[in-house]
């Protein structure tokens, strides 16, 4: 690594720390705005503030890296700019890239780091944190009169279409890991309903894959006459083929955003699109995701171009094109997300496309330039 390497990096990396601490510690005063006062009111401790916020913080990094790393490089690039510094390494043979090729090498670490943090501390962050939230909610209130409404998550529905099967669960409790009310409708090929198997209370054994009905009755339909054919009472049934489990059941009923990499991760696996049309916002965060991985080499590509431009365009300029630039990249990925969302573009094209439209206007910004 040469002087002129280390002395660009050393330069760089300095912003991108300030810059770093600077926007996370924004996001912390905007989740402290959000979440204190529901915190107090459940009366959690302030150690136990402390450490929810902590155990949150690790998941900001993903989110405010780009940006960081944009600015920053704006920054530096821009004041070697301003003081004649690219126009003498220029005029001494360097062309541009041997110039920020530090950058780009820190750009492919930061890929890297980028890839872990989505990986593996962004969705730890994200699962303990909401642990945490949800063990102070239930500590607040068992302290309260009615403590059988602790932990009970109201009205979940889960529609198997790959197995023909609908689930309607009028209260689940994630304390006592059981179903109350529940109703499993197995349909045919045409979605006609077969059989309908309804229980005052179900639980799930996670080591056989099964589940257990008490208080029920089983109904058979004649599916072309629309009539029941037979109803039968019982008091204890198990249904070795009803392996539908009820943490995938509960994941569904939360936003894509409030899911971890690991969480999209299993449903997409779990389900296609064709097998359950509400899997599709899922798999749009969990390839938006994985493409978020070459940000800091699209950062590069935008920012390096305008913040060196020439010597008769004033830096300025160059900023602001890069800073436009960086906002319609945003734009075009909260498009592609919504066509995705919509089904009206593949998951995996909605989140690679604004990627590649970037790369290829970084690829023309560097081809033009001398």
């Amino acid at each position: 690594m040469t002087l002129l390497d280390r002395y660009l990096l050393r330069e760089w990396l300095k912003i991108l720390g300030l810059i770093l601490c600077a926007t996370i510690g924004l996001l912390l005063m905007q989740a402290l705005y959000d979440e204190f006062r529901d915190l107090l009111e459940i009366n959690v401790g302030f150690g136990e503030i402390m450490t929810y916020y902590a155990v949150l913080m690790p998941s900001y990094f993903a989110i405010v890296l780009p940006l960081a790393m944009l600015l920053s490089l704006l920054f530096v690039l821009g004041k070697l700019h301003r003081n004649n510094e690219i126009t003498a390494i220029r005029a001494a043979g360097l062309n541009i890239f041997s110039t920020t090729r530090a950058l780009w090498l820190a750009g492919v670490v930061a890929c890297g780091i980028t890839l872990l943090l989505n990986a593996r501390v962004v969705p730890w962050s994200v699962e303990r944190a909401r642990s945490l939230k949800e063990s102070y909610r239930i500590q607040a209130q068992l302290k309260m009169p009615m403590k059988s409404a602790v932990g009970m998550v109201q009205s979940v529905a889960f529609d198997n279409n790959r197995a023909n099967r609908m689930w309607y669960i009028n209260r689940y409790s994630r304390i006592e890991q059981k179903a109350y009310g529940v109703t499993v409708s197995e349909l045919d090929a045409r979605r006609r309903e077969k059989t309908r198997l309804m229980a005052r209370e179900a639980s799930y054994d996670a080591a056989k894959q099964q589940w257990a009905f008490h208080d029920g009755r089983e109904v058979w339909f004649d599916v072309e006459a629309a009539e029941v054919m037979r109803s039968v009472a019982f008091k204890e049934k198990i249904v070795p083929h009803l392996n539908e489990d009820p943490k995938l059941m509960l994941m569904l009923s939360l936003k894509p955003s409030e899911l971890s990499f690991f969480e999209l991760e299993r449903i997409v696996d779990h389900f296609t699109t064709e097998d359950n049309p509400k899997v599709t916002r899922y798999a749009v965060r969990y390839y938006g995701l994985l493409a978020d991985t070459l940000g800091p080499l699209i950062i590069l590509a935008i920012a390096v171009p305008f913040a060196v431009s020439g010597v008769r365009v004033s830096p300025v300029v160059g900023v602001s094109k890069s800073i436009g630039l960086f906002f319609a990249y945003y734009l075009l990925t909260t498009l592609a997300s919504l066509l995705g969302n919509k089904g009206y573009v593949d998951p995996l094209w909605a989140a690679c496309l604004p990627n590649l439209a970037m790369i290829g206007i970084g690829a023309y910004l560097f081809g033009r330039m001398r």
